[in-house]
């Protein structure tokens, strides 16, 4: 998924939160424009109706964003593409916090249906129908869109927003790591049926579709491994996350930056003992968040004497 800022031009920041478009956007945007050519009697149109779903893609991914940190995750980086959007949300680890930054992604778009009810409304009161057109289909056409996002986000198949709400879902009963391997291998299942789908209808567009959720469900079936033996691993008693407030495992699991090597950083005060390279920061294996070594330590209480 990091991938994908190769290539991307940097719109702007909202909300300390930064926007990427991916040149490939303006392809398929020309494509889908020159399809829905005759759907009104201008072009104009069809951009502003392309425009549109940039839009309400845009806000579904800033409602994960913004959702991360309000329960104290990060969330810095948006990618447009043309498969849809990324957010880069990185909740703390609990089932809870999770399911909170998945979920309301789509509750943008149940928030925006209102909205767009009152200014269809408002567009039969004035009688756009007969006296404006094309403005009565670009409504329409924004409100099917705005309906179709929020259901195919809804399929329960990994990494769709409704895999991922699954996966929150059962991380309360079955545990992080669980959680994560049941949603993956649910989620080929459902790759699978969408590689049927694409095969039947010939579209290459779901076709596409298909690859990327393979791609995506193989690689939370390898984060969901590394979860399962990082929490079979013992833990340094002496340290703990100060975001997570979990303690590390205990063995060779950091990578030097310098020279590659793994070791133990809390064994060795942060230094490579490979190399010698001394780290700034100590990054959690759990919520991915990077603090120097001298906020892990646990302060050790101390009684007056009597």
């Amino acid at each position: 998924m990091n991938g994908l800022r190769k290539g991307s031009i940097h719109l702007g920041r909202i909300a300390g939160i930064d926007l990427f478009l991916h040149w490939s956007w303006f392809l398929v945007a020309a494509f889908e424009i020159e399809t829905r050519g005759r759907t009104y009697s201008s072009i104009g149109w069809n951009i502003l109706e392309y425009l549109a779903l940039f839009v309400i893609v845009t806000l579904h991914e800033f409602g994960h964003a913004l959702a991360c940190r309000q329960v104290g995750g990060t969330s810095k980086q948006i990618v447009l593409w043309p498969l849809g959007g990324v957010a880069y949300v990185n909740p703390p680890p609990r089932p809870g916090a999770m399911l909170w930054s998945i979920a309301a992604g789509p509750l943008v778009n149940v928030a925006l249906f209102p909205l767009l009810a009152a200014v269809a409304a408002y567009s039969r009161y004035l009688g756009w129908a007969q006296t404006m057109p094309n403005a009565n289909a670009f409504l329409r056409a924004i409100f099917l869109i705005n309906l179709v996002l929020l259901l195919f986000n809804l399929v329960p198949v990994y990494p769709l927003d409704g895999g991922q709400i699954l996966r929150s879902l059962l991380w309360f009963p079955l545990g992080r790591a669980r959680s994560l391997k049941v949603a993956t291998i649910l989620g080929f299942a459902g790759s699978a049926a969408f590689v049927g789908l694409a095969l039947w209808m010939r579209s290459t567009w779901i076709g596409l579709l298909s690859a990327f959720f393979l791609y995506s469900c193989w690689q939370g079936l390898q984060q969901a491994r590394i979860l399962g033996q990082l929490e079979k691993m013992p833990r340094h008693p002496g340290f703990r996350c100060p975001s997570c407030k979990t303690s590390p495992p205990l063995g060779p699991i950091w990578v030097c930056r310098n020279c590659g090597g793994q070791h133990d950083t809390f064994l060795t005060q942060g230094v490579c003992p490979h190399c010698g390279a001394q780290s700034a920061t100590t990054t959690c294996p759990e919520c991915a968040r990077a603090h120097p070594m001298s906020e892990w330590a646990v302060p050790v209480l101390t009684h007056p004497a009597d």
